[in-house]
């Protein structure tokens, strides 16, 4: 894993580093032109002070200079192009030139020449380029120097402010470390960088849906066993009963007992596992398009029995539009199926039970109406309490039915709300929002306990 801090020092360095090698590039081509300027104006004042020297065909003139030290050539020519003076005889000089400044090539690198004339002879003063780059170097390297030398200063420096920049990231690491599935307190968020702020705000919205998730898993634990417990109980004295049957017809009796609380038992088993599956944690399900009036035919069609045996009239009625929802198509079935369920189960024999698709302005929508006696005001929230169970009702169950509909609702973005039906009994709404397309997996949603 690439350490932040590391990455910083070598991008700073790297930068800082290319901009003085730049800085040094711009420096030196300002010190070989000012050079260049300099060295030119020296050539034209030196070729100045020697046009009023007399010069005759001759040796050499000597300016008792030492040829080593000398940085400028002097060769002076006669009108007929004799050349009469030579103050460097050991350097190959150019020829002739124009007159003025010029840059020639002598075979042996490259010079920068002023020639004038004066009586009727040339002057010409000349200098190698190569001398007069070596000047320019030297002072560009002067100047760059030290920026140079202070690049391991600032390396440490870059360091020391980086490591400081980065301690509050430190600190939120330390806090993250100390949070445990009991203890999962919001992270301070107090003189915190605004940088590192998003990060802290995301981290404590994290670790409140986890202690919602937690709190709502330790209570779905809790609500399990102590509801597990009765009936289990009320089965191992229905089986001690049956084995103490002294008749035949006593001992049928206690294990037709039996038998109901084995599928009540079954059945609450299954409405735990149902409710487990939808709870946050429960994994991703694939999205798909559902037809809402398809899968409202599959579960009248599943319940038509059960209505049929207690002289309900189940039925839809006609659909509004083509409402389409993305979501799990066997999820969305459980929840039409528990509603239908219930809607059958408490109405009384003879009654009335509809089931309405409608897809109307605020999105597809699923209405589940009934004759029977309904909800309390009071209590239509409470009723999707896990395991709450109305005091007046006879009718065998788990009190888990409406839990999983809020949980499969919530987790398609759906809201569920109970009031009076036209029938004069509950009816129970579940109005999806219009669809935005397909994600591709159903998300989690952080629900509180209900």
């Amino acid at each position: 894993m690439k350490s932040i801090r590391h990455q910083l020092l070598v991008a700073l360095l790297s930068a800082i580093s290319l901009t003085t090698l730049l800085g040094a590039l711009a420096t030196y081509r300002t010190a070989r032109a000012e050079a260049n300027a300099m060295f030119d104006y020296h050539l034209r004042q030196l070729a100045l002070s020697l046009r009023n020297q007399v010069f005759q065909n001759g040796p050499g003139r000597d300016f008792r200079m030492e040829e080593d030290a000398q940085d400028f050539s002097v060769q002076i020519w006669s009108p007929d192009g004799t050349r009469i003076y030579l103050s460097h005889p050991r350097q190959e000089l150019p020829r002739q030139t124009p007159i003025g400044f010029a840059t020639i090539d002598s075979g042996h690198g490259q010079w920068r020449v002023f020639g004038m004339q004066q009586g009727g002879q040339t002057i010409q003063v000349a200098q190698p380029m190569l001398l007069r780059d070596q000047l320019a170097l030297a002072a560009a390297l002067r100047t760059v120097a030290p920026f140079l030398l202070m690049l391991p200063m600032l390396g440490v420096l870059i360091w020391v402010v980086v490591g400081r920049g980065l301690r509050p990231l430190d600190a939120v690491a330390r806090a993250v470390s100390t949070r445990t599935p009991v203890a999962l307190d919001p992270l301070p968020h107090e003189r915190v960088p605004s940088e590192v702020l998003p990060l802290l705000l995301a981290l404590n919205d994290l670790l409140a849906r986890l202690k919602r998730a937690l709190d709502a898993q330790r209570e779905f634990i809790a609500d399990a066993a102590h509801e597990l417990r009765t009936p289990l109980a009320a089965l191992s004295l229905q089986v001690q009963l049956a084995e103490r049957a002294a008749d035949s017809a006593s001992r049928a009796e206690a294990f037709a007992e039996v038998k109901g609380g084995l599928q009540r038992a079954t059945h609450a088993v299954q409405q735990l596992l149902t409710l487990a599956r939808q709870e946050p944690g429960g994994g991703e399900r694939a999205l798909a398009a559902v037809k809402l009036a398809d899968l409202v035919a599959g579960v009248i069609a599943e319940h038509s029995p059960l209505a049929e045996a207690r002289r309900i009239d189940l039925g839809a009625t006609p659909t509004t539009g083509e409402p389409v929802v993305d979501g799990e198509e066997e999820a969305l079935r459980i929840l039409v199926g528990n509603l239908v369920s219930n809607a059958v189960r408490y109405t009384p024999p003879g009654g009335k039970v509809d089931v309405a698709v409608a897809d109307g302005a605020e999105g597809p929508r699923i209405e589940v109406c009934d004759s029977g006696p309904g909800i309390p005001v009071d209590e239509r929230e409470r009723v999707f309490d896990r395991f709450y169970r109305r005091a007046q009702n006879d009718e065998a169950g788990s009190g888990l039915g409406l839990a999983i509909v809020r949980r499969i609702a919530e987790r398609h973005r759906a809201s569920v709300v109970l009031d009076t039906a036209p029938l004069g009994g509950l009816r129970a709404r579940v109005q999806f929002k219009r669809s935005a397309g397909l994600p591709g997996v159903l998300p989690e949603v952080a629900l509180t306990p209900l």
